[in-house]
């Protein structure tokens, strides 16, 4: 079974170079939206991607285009 991907806040505000509120407030639109589930543990919470959401998004979109290739001379 393939291991989930999960970070708090913290773990998000340095990287993105976003503050503490902003982050916060992004993670509840996308739990909203039913992307993300969050979990609780003591005075810290928890996001994790939801997989058959993000399994439906990917299903939606078109496949990739395949690149044109220079033909040699």
């Amino acid at each position: 079974m393939a291991r989930q991907f999960e970070a708090s806040v913290s773990d998000l505000t340095t990287p993105l170079g976003l503050a503490q509120p902003t982050v916060s407030h992004h993670l509840r639109i996308l739990t909203e939206a039913g992307l993300l589930e969050r979990e609780q543990r003591g005075v810290w919470a928890y996001c994790r991607p939801m997989p058959s959401s993000i399994a439906a998004i990917a299903d939606s979109l078109p496949p990739p285009r395949r690149r044109a290739t220079k033909k040699a001379r």
